[in-house]
């Protein structure tokens, strides 16, 4: 075992092993296989490059070195490409934190059976007259930044449960493609996260709409990970054990505290809101929402398209049910 691996338990280094084709003999040899291909993307800023950060990314890809460049490429170049939502990118900072304090996103204190972070969304916390969807976004990012240093996490990875209850129409109509695309290549293609599964409970028929906007693109290994429960949430609990969930999810627990994570990483300027001044931060935000990518979807319009809902045959209905496999 090398230093790099320090912080493993030895359960955790044999998956790693095993799962992720991890070797602590070639660790070194890897990591330097990886950073030498930095020099064939001239175009990027790499403004890391250290042993333990490109480990991540080698974990995150099971050592397939071409594949973690790749995602470390893509990893700096949507921060070049998106250089608004990256400004100010800390915990204190006004629109992050009126996020984080709304639990976006939250975690579980208990791990699940498989060592895996549990992340919990409650959309309808979201404030719009607060901070905004790209304050939503970075918040997570932000929150992902942090867990990921824990070298356990990096091995076992992640789930996320969104609970859609009491989330609106007019909440959803905000749910733009471009604003969709941004998320997915956030999440999806530039961070050196596992999550082994998405959850998604209590949606109404206009987040099923959503998912067939966005589902042409997600990759097929993230469509396999996504789960929709509805209203069954014992199809939830053969996944996820009841005994760790809290109440809200039909669990065990007391209901979950939206404020747990935010003070973690708020610590004593949790209760600070001098420098929430509404005005000071929605204007910025909205601008980033107004000019996203044109690399987004061609879509303009909101995802809850009746000409999207017209089109949901019996098929697609069928087609998203919840899976009951993890591969």
């Amino acid at each position: 075992m090398t230093h790099l691996q320090a912080g493993l338990s030895p359960e955790t280094l044999e998956k790693a092993r095993l799962e992720l084709n991890e070797n602590p003999d070639t660790l070194h040899q890897d990591i330097q296989e990886v950073r030498d291909m930095v020099i064939t993307r001239p175009d990027i800023g790499f403004l890391r490059t250290d042993d333990a950060f490109i480990l991540r990314f080698l974990r995150a890809r099971k050592f397939q070195h071409f594949e973690a460049f790749r995602l470390l490429a893509q990893y700096f170049e949507y921060r070049q490409q998106n250089l608004d939502m990256f400004k100010s990118f800390k915990a204190t900072d006004p629109g992050i934190k009126q996020a984080l304090k709304d639990g976006f996103p939250g975690g579980l204190a208990n791990l699940d059976h498989y060592g895996r972070k549990i992340l919990v969304l409650f959309a309808a916390n979201w404030d719009q007259s607060r901070y905004t969807l790209v304050d939503i976004l970075r918040a997570i990012l932000l929150s992902l930044e942090a867990m990921i240093e824990d070298p356990e996490l990096q091995v076992n990875g992640f789930v996320l449960i969104i609970d859609w209850s009491n989330f609106t129409f007019k909440q959803a109509s905000k749910l733009t493609p471009s604003m969709l695309r941004l998320a997915i290549e956030g999440l999806q293609d530039s961070f050196p996260a596992r999550f082994g599964g998405i959850h998604f409970v209590n949606q109404p028929w206009y987040i099923h709409a959503l998912y067939t906007v966005i589902r042409p693109f997600l990759k097929e290994k993230t469509r396999k990970r996504i789960f929709l429960h509805g209203n069954n949430l014992n199809s939830l609990h053969q996944l996820i054990h009841p005994e760790i969930l809290p109440s809200e999810f039909g669990g065990m627990l007391p209901p979950y505290d939206m404020g747990t994570w935010a003070r973690t990483l708020l610590d004593h300027e949790y209760d600070d809101d001098s420098e929430c001044n509404v005005d000071s931060y929605n204007a910025p935000a909205k601008d980033i929402e107004k000019d996203l990518s044109p690399k987004s979807m061609k879509r303009s319009q909101s995802v809850v398209d009746p000409g999207v809902l017209k089109r949901m045959d019996k098929n697609e209905e069928e087609n998203m049910q919840p899976l009951l496999s993890l591969d």
